[in-house]
């Protein structure tokens, strides 16, 4: 299996454009597929540099109805009409962002899909969960265990006129079963990455082996203490499972660093064009590690000792 990303908000391998979204190219041993497409035909450029023939893409996940993530599936379209585009029902509705009372008449930012990419006869519209095949499975969130992630306040949908909280239920998340791995695959996660987890455990009673997915966690301003708290905590909570964590995009590079503090080498970071080699967790190296760091550290810790004792002992004489 191969997972490289496409378009990502960070600079990463040379040549590869970087831009607020996310594009996954996946291969398995039945499907080329694309989870995501990213803001715009960048993603389709970045991948010519990467030597991808997206062509031969026979599938498509639409991980929730926002621009960022939707913004080259018409220049996809122009290319490969004939790979199936999977979207949730409600990822067509109208997604807007509140950029606060400072923005003006320009506060409510429209940020859902370009409402043709409808009109294309390879998009399959379903409404939660769907099999598509052994190897891939989409499922959608019935219930949550833990809050939303904070910065999912100022994300809202209008509805009848009125802009009302967003309630997610456009996100889906991709389950990939190849090469005897388990991976767990979302866009934004804006339903809560915890809150993921326990959805596909309750589904498939095990975690999986990795999860790839930005947490949506970046702000524009600094974290607040209560912030910070909330980020170390869900890092807690992730170091529970018995997965590697592949994070990008609207986690953010400050986030990410907090979550570091808990989960340490758990979670890495994927940037604009990297390719994402997947590595089963092993807690026993940790501990191995955390022990042969403590071994070292009195290992000196006595050399200094004895060292300061033959001077002072020396200088006494």
């Amino acid at each position: 299996m191969r997972i490289i990303n496409l378009i990502e908000n960070t600079e990463g391998k040379a040549g590869c454009a970087s831009a607020h979204g996310l594009s996954f190219y996946v291969e398995t041993s039945g499907h080329k597929l694309l989870v995501d497409l990213g803001p715009s035909d960048e993603t389709i450029k970045n991948a010519e540099k990467l030597g991808i023939d997206i062509s031969q893409v026979d599938t498509v996940i639409l991980s929730h109805g926002h621009y960022d993530h939707s913004g080259g599936i018409k220049a996809f379209s122009k290319i490969n009409s004939s790979a199936v585009i999977y979207m949730q029902q409600s990822a067509s509705d109208d997604h807007y962002a509140d950029d606060g009372e400072s923005a003006g008449s320009e506060r409510y930012k429209y940020i859902g899909i370009d409402k043709d990419i409808l009109n294309l006869p390879q998009v399959k519209i379903i409404s939660g969960d769907y099999r598509i095949d052994d190897e891939l499975e989409l499922f959608t969130l019935r219930k949550r265990t833990h809050k939303l992630p904070f910065t999912n306040k100022r994300i809202l949908k209008k509805e009848n006129g009125k802009y009302v909280e967003d309630d997610f239920k456009h996100e889906q998340y991709l389950v990939i079963k190849n090469d005897g791995k388990s991976i767990l695959m979302s866009g934004c996660a804006h339903n809560g990455i915890p809150n993921i987890l326990d959805a596909y455990k309750d589904k498939y009673d095990s975690f999986p082996d990795a999860v790839i997915s930005g947490f949506h966690l970046m702000k524009k301003e600094k974290y607040t203490k209560d912030e910070i708290n909330e980020l170390l905590k869900t890092g807690r909570e992730l170091k529970k499972c018995p997965t590697m964590f592949y994070t990008c995009h609207c986690t953010g590079e400050t986030a990410y660093k907090i979550l570091r503090i808990t989960m340490g080498d758990q979670i890495r970071y994927v940037h604009s064009g990297d390719e994402v080699k997947i590595e089963k967790w092993n807690k026993d190296k940790e501990r191995k590690q955390v022990f042969m760091k403590w071994h070292k550290f009195f290992a000196w810790a006595t050399v200094f000792c004895f060292v300061m004792t033959m001077i002072t002992g020396y200088e006494k004489k």
